[in-house]
């Protein structure tokens, strides 16, 4: 079978977009989110030339920036209070002369992939080998490594400091390396890692122990300093024996109806169980008001974002959104569609769409030919504008 003309393979695209015609509705800025690997464990900027004509190739369908995250272990990876920012400045200065905007991330925890591994910093590795208290820990003792308890947030356990004052100084040390691009509005917006990938969430579910969805995961409130925390939570109160973690919670793969405490008329429904859950999730509020406000104190009036629940649409406050997957291995254009829907719902009963879109899964499979069509068609539906002839067949 001969393949279809170029005029049947419009038509039949243009009735695909015709279903899905975003024309005309609110700007949604496209940012693209550089992969790891780009920035060296030397804080090198690996291949320069090659990432400078693939950001010329994303500016040239006028995708608005890229988003970058500053790792920890790479900026002060080796000795506390020297921070190393040479490739960034390397890279921001690439992306500044295509005119691309930045969105950057403050990354405060490891983060593996089948080829990059960043750890968190050498030094604090080594702290850890002293103390491993500094970790999130569960009820067997398991430490997880992936970022810092919240438990020292106020603790100067740090080589004197801090975990609230080592990310505050990072935070000013990159504002001072780089107040130009505050003074040139360069910078869009900063997004705040808070926890385990960078969300504001206990690193309750961890491949490495096992877990498996659904599973219900565990607490992760048995290092001594949120031991210490509950304990004298508890005894505020009067109630000192409420002072430990809940038994009967199940293990990382449990369901629910299998606890003592999570089943239908489980623990967590006493009056012990409510005072522990909300300890519990207050200790994350918490945690996230205090990095925010030293965010806040060293940005300035750069907007900040966070890794969140989806309670924030409700709470007004402006969501961005990304992919999980790259959308060329689901199915090309249904899964940008669907992305599309998500960002500016057409049958919301009330109006609204998201503030910004970041692509993340950027490689040179995005860029051929087919792919990158795909792509382009997403970028002008984003920005509302009308999808032409030639963006359906080239």
């Amino acid at each position: 079978m001969s393949p279809p003309s170029p005029l049947r393979r419009y038509n039949n695209l243009l009735h695909e977009q015709n279903a899905w015609d975003f024309t005309g509705t609110p700007y949604v800025p496209v940012y693209v989110k550089l992969p790891l690997g780009i920035i060296n464990m030397e804080c090198e900027l690996v291949d320069p030339d090659g990432l400078r004509k693939q950001l010329e190739t994303l500016k040239s369908i006028d995708v608005d920036g890229v988003m970058v995250d500053t790792w920890w272990g790479i900026v002060e990876a080796n000795d506390p209070q020297q921070y190393n920012w040479k490739g960034y400045k390397q890279l921001f200065s690439i992306v500044r002369e295509l005119g691309l905007r930045l969105q950057v991330v403050m990354s405060f925890h490891e983060s593996r992939d089948d080829d990059v591994c960043i750890p968190l910093p050498k030094w604090i590795i080594e702290i850890g080998k002293e103390n491993p208290d500094i970790y999130f820990t569960d009820r067997h003792g398991n430490r997880n490594t992936e970022c810092l308890t919240w438990g020292i947030d106020e603790e100067p356990v740090l080589r004197g400091r801090t975990a609230v004052q080592v990310y505050f100084e990072y935070m000013q040390s990159f504002r001072d390396e780089f107040s130009e691009l505050f003074n040139t509005r360069s910078i869009s917006k900063i997004q705040i890692g808070l926890g385990a990938c960078g969300e504001l969430r206990y690193p309750s579910n961890p491949a490495k122990r096992g877990w498996k969805y659904p599973g219900i995961g565990e607490f992760q409130c048995y290092d001594k300093y949120l031991r210490k925390c509950l304990e004298e939570a508890a005894k505020a109160i009067g109630l000192p024996k409420w002072g430990n973690p809940p038994e009967g919670a199940g293990s990382y793969n449990s369901q629910p109806v299998e606890t003592d405490f999570f089943c239908y008329h489980g623990e967590y429904r006493t009056p012990y169980g409510r005072f522990f859950l909300k300890w519990y999730s207050q200790y994350l509020i918490d945690h996230g008001d205090r990095v925010l406000a030293k965010a806040k104190l060293a940005f300035g009036d750069v907007p900040l974002s966070v890794k969140v629940l989806n309670a924030a649409w409700d709470a007004n406050i402006p969501v961005a959104s990304e992919n999980a997957l790259p959308c060329y291995e689901l199915n090309g254009s249904n899964g940008y569609n669907k992305l599309l829907e998500h960002a500016k719902p057409r049958n919301f009963p009330v109006p609204r769409h998201i503030s910004a879109f970041n692509y993340v899964g950027f490689n040179q499979a995005l860029l051929e030919q087919v792919n990158f069509r795909e792509f382009r068609r997403f970028v002008k539906r984003m920005h509302g504008e009308a999808v032409q002839y030639e963006d359906l067949l080239n």
